[in-house]
This record gives structure tokens, sequence and C-alpha cells, in this order.
């Protein structure tokens, strides 16, 4: 049953497709809800021994065929579906109408798990929140905002700009832009990359302009910089309404180089103290690449894939799953947690020319593992960084300029074609060939050499004593495994595993942006994404503080406090206090040796 119209609650119809199984139902019911074309194939939809994508309906059919009836629709406003699409705005509400039509069918038995990712899973924990009485489980795959404010739209106070590439390129293929010639002729003779070298942009004066609809939801999420009450929507806060969610099992996987790993780790642990029954899966890769053992320069072994690491793949693990969840059938395979801790590979240079990092897969009962305990290496003004703290006082001090932002190589990102990438890279290496740590707007700080292993598996935050001419400035953070010289990699090789950021601006929470002190020291704590990684003998771990990382997030022109978007661009002299009183650290999250 192709293109059923199915009404929400204000009228508007969403187009649906259904597939049921052979034979008699009713049948429990899997839905999908994308704004991707329901009926168009998706480029993470492949196993370890099928690397061709599934299509829509060969996809379908390994669900009816295993007994159940499968949904895919069209979000409001996109592709066949009729209203206006605000990106992420209303999924709650129309995920809860769409399953209560689905239950109300005669071909289902009134359950109805949820599947799909990225967008799909947004769409999931959205409706969730809302307390459908026919969900009955969930497999939130790279996505399904814990706190869309904390990660997804914005991390830290700042903007991903894979906001902005994400809704150029489907500006591109919206219903408004096929409707008016003039407006594609417009958009397709767009460079973007001009575009975002000329930031800020401004509403009416943006590479959005032609496409209103598109350029509002975008300067909606830049416009509110602080955590007001438009973030705290079930669409977007699925954390502020877990006392209000629908307890059903549900599963969230993500990567160490997916922009929702925070949202999964947030949704796992929050959900669990709930008592929930809920599992998380944490692997080596890019965003929905879980049959890849590669991200970015970097190849993790063939253990590296969802298959390895969960002895299915992942078709098969969503029908063992819903089998489990929706009739009853079956135990669980693996403990509450699944992941990937990388690492303990050969260093050296593989076929396809990238390092030879290696890993292995774990298990624990919580995140992070129980088994882990914390350390704190702390920053010494030397730019060395040790367990020790310095017993005096110390300041390392650079310029942050706007107009020359420290760039991005790598990291947790997704849609941020043709402006950046995901993944590990050399950190060596930068846009413009000089090091990233090599810049003077950069501080490094990293231990000896190591005498022995150190395993990492946990969260990373970094607390720093800062100071600053400016009332505003950015502060980022990224966390590296430095490889010594080999004949591989003569000059070595500084992998990226973690990031983050925190605009200055709300040092004292980020309800509100207010200025830091003129005078004095200000204590910040900046969160990183999760990792695991095997630091070898020999390697070091080494710190990078900046005040940019661009074009992951936006640049804060450093003038007033919740001016994000301000002309007036300001260089700012910005310092790092270490030792005595002001102990700036990095923590970490250790497993014990063996």
């Amino acid at each position: 049953m192709s293109d059923i119209m199915v009404p929400m609650r204000d009228g508007v119809r969403l187009a649906t497709d259904v597939f049921l199984p052979d034979g008699a139902g009713p049948w429990p019911a899997l839905l999908e809800r994308t704004p991707y074309d329901k009926r168009a194939a998706r480029a993470n939809e492949y196993t370890a021994a099928h690397p061709e994508v599934f299509g829509r309906s060969e996809l379908a059919g390994f669900f009816t065929a295993a007994g159940f009836a499968v949904v895919f629709q069209d979000c409001r406003g996109r592709y066949g579906s009729e209203g206006r699409f605000t990106k992420y705005r209303g999924e709650a509400e129309d995920g809860f109408d769409t399953i209560g039509w689905i239950a109300g069918q005669d071909w289902c038995d009134g359950q109805v798990g949820m599947m799909g990712m990225s967008y799909s899973a947004h769409t999931q924990m959205a409706a969730a929140c809302l307390n459908p009485p026919a969900l009955a489980a969930m497999i939130c795959d790279c996505g399904g905002f814990s706190n869309a404010y904390q990660g997804g739209i914005r991390f830290g106070g700042a903007l991903e700009l894979k906001q902005v590439t994400w809704a150029f390129r489907h500006a591109l293929r919206s219903r408004a832009a096929a409707a008016d010639p003039v407006a594609k002729a417009a958009l397709e003779a767009t460079d973007i990359r001009a575009w975002m070298a000329r930031m800020p942009w401004k509403r009416g004066h943006s590479p959005l302009s032609p496409v209103p609809d598109y350029e509002d939801f975008l300067f909606e999420q830049w416009e509110h910089g602080a955590f007001d009450a438009s973030w705290k929507i079930p669409s977007l806060y699925s954390a502020g309404w877990y006392d209000r969610m629908r307890r059903v099992p549900s599963v969230h996987i993500s990567g160490w180089y997916d922009p929702y790993a925070v949202t999964a780790v947030e949704n796992f642990t929050g959900l669990a103290a709930r008592g929930q029954d809920v599992q998380l899966v944490l692997g080596p890769w890019t965003h929905g690449n879980r049959s890849r053992t590669h991200a970015g320069e970097v190849d993790f072994g063939t253990d590296a894939t969802f298959e390895n690491g969960m002895g299915q793949d992942f078709v098969q693990f969503r029908i063992q799953t819903f089998r489990r969840h929706l009739r009853g059938e079956g135990l669980p395979l693996h403990p509450p947690v699944r992941y990937f801790v990388m690492g303990g590979g050969s260093g050296g240079r593989g076929d396809h020319g990238r390092l030879q990092h290696g890993g292995s897969w774990r298990s624990a009962a919580c995140w992070p593992p129980e088994d882990a305990f914390p350390l704190a290496l702390y920053l010494q003004e030397t730019g060395a960084l040790s367990a020790a703290k310095a017993s005096h006082d110390g300041i390392c001090s650079y310029i942050a300029d706007p107009d020359n932002p420290v760039p991005t190589r790598g990291g947790p990102i997704t849609s941020g074609a043709p402006m950046m990438e995901g993944g590990a890279f050399d950190q060596r290496e930068g846009a413009t060939g000089l090091p990233i740590a090599s810049r003077p707007d950069v501080l490094v700080f990293e231990t000896a050499p190591l005498d022995a292993p150190l395993t990492v598996a946990g969260n990373v935050s970094v607390r720093l004593f800062v100071s600053s001419d400016r009332p505003t400035t950015d502060f980022t953070a990224k966390l590296v495994d430095v490889y010594p010289p080999s004949s591989d990699y003569p000059q070595g090789f500084a992998m990226n595993l973690t990031d983050g950021i925190l605009r200055a601006a709300y040092h004292a929470g980020f309800d509100e942006a207010r200025p830091l002190p003129a005078d004095g020291v200000t204590m910040l704590t900046v969160q990183l994404y999760p990792t695991a990684n095997r630091f070898e003998r020999g390697h070091r771990i080494r710190l990078e503080i900046a005040s940019s990382n661009f074009p992951r997030f936006d640049v804060n022109p450093n003038d007033q406090p919740g001016a994000d978007l301000s002309p007036n661009r300001r260089i700012a002299r910005n310092s790092i206090h270490t030792g005595g009183g002001t102990p700036s650290c990095l923590n970490l999250s250790v497993l014990p040796d063996g």
C-alpha cells in the first residue's frame, strides 16, 4: 500500500507506505519516519556481507518475512507529505499521531516498534516523549536527541555548522526549490565555500535566502544562543521528558566519530537510571557506517564492524531485538553496553594507506564502564601534561582572531560536505599545510612518552582556569593520541580522538549569556565527546587548547555575550592559568591494566 495519506491532529496528511507479511494478521508494526524520501534507499542500509545498499522494498521484505508489518512515512513538508517542513519541530506530535493511526489498523496487533537512523532516530525519541500508548520498542541509530542544544544542533553554546551544510543541501532538493525555477537556479549557482568564508550572515542575506523556510529554521537555531524555552520541547529535549516518557525497551547506537555519541550515552544513562531495559552500542564509526573498519585516515581492523561486535549484521540485530521486545522471543546476546576500544594495532600503513590503529570490543553493565576510575592530568606552563600538579602558578596566552580560525580536521561530523569530513585524521596536517599544533593560537600540552599502555573509556572533560580581554570568547579542547616516528610515519602520527567547545559567555550556565569578569580568572568545564582508546607504550597523550574549530562550529566574533552573529569581529587575548590555585586539568576515565 503506497502513499496512504494519514491525517494529523491539524488536518495535514502525511504520505505513508505500508508493507504487510503474507498470510493473516494482525502483526506488530515497525515504523520509520524520514525527511529523506520514504522510497529512496538510505546510504547506511548495507552490511559487511552485502556492501551494496538495500532498496526500500528489499529492506522492508526482511522484516515482513520475519512477521512484522513495516511502515515508512515522509515527514511533514517533505516529498509526498503535506504541510510546511520546519526541521525537527513537530516530530513529537506527528509521531504520536502516526503511532495511534497504525495501532488502529486491523493489520496491526496494537504494538508499534520504531527504527531508523539519524533524523529517523530523532523522530523516535520525540514521539516517545508524548507517551504514545502503542509504542513498544525503539532502536535509535545515530540520533534521538537527548538535548539538541548540547549535541546535534549546538554544543557547548556554539552552533554546529553541519546544520548549515545540511540546510543548503536539502534546500536544493526541497519542494520550494522544485516549484520555483528562479530559487533553484540561485541555489545551484551558490558557492557555499565562499559563503562560509564570509560569515557572519543575516536573514535575507545568506545562501538560503532563496528558500525562506529553510533560512528561517536555520536562523532560529542560530539566534537562540541561550538554553531557553525554544529548546525544551519534546522534539529537541528528551532528557527533560524522561519522567513522562513511555517506559519501553530501547537500543542506542553511535560511533566515536559520529555527532550523536553524546546523545546515545545520555539517553542510555538517563533511561537506565529509571530502570528501563536499555542497551548501548558504541563503535569506531562515522555516522551510520557501522559495517566499515575505517574512519578517515585510520583503520581499526577487521573486528571493528558491527557484525563482529554484535555477532550478527544490523538487519538481523533489529529483527532479533524486535522479536524479543514485541513477541517475547529470545534473550539479549550481550550485557547492556558493548563498546569498542580503539588501539592495539601495528601502527603501520595499511594497503589503503591508512594507519593501522586496531582495537577490540568489550562489554560493560553501565557507562562509563563499572571498572573505570578517574584520572586527572594537569596542564603545566611548560606544555607538559602530568599526573602531578604544578606547585606554582603559570600562564599560557595566545591571540584568537575570528578572521583566522583554527581549521577543523576530522572529528564527530556528518552532513559536512563539501566543507568538512568526519573521522580520525593526522592532526600534523592542516588545511594550509601548517600543522594545527604549530599554529600560534593553539596551545599544546602532552605527556612524556608512556612507559606502559594506558586505556581510557568513558566521558572526557577539561577543567580550565581562564582569562580574556574580551567579555566573550570560545575555548576548544581536542584529545590526541600521538604516535612516535616510525618507518611508515617518519614524523609520527597525531590521531584525533575526541573534541569539545565552550562559549565562555555561558560559564555560569547555559540559561543566559554573561560576560567574563574583566579582571580575574574564571573556571570553565569543557565537555568533550565520549571515547575509548588504548594509548600504547611510547605514545603521548596530547591536549590541544584553542578558541575555534571551524567549520565544525561557528566562530565567536569575540564581541558581546549572546551576539553570535555580530558583524563586529574582535581579536581576543586569551590565557590558560595552570598550577597552584588554578590547576587546569584533563579529566579521563581509565580502565585497569589488563
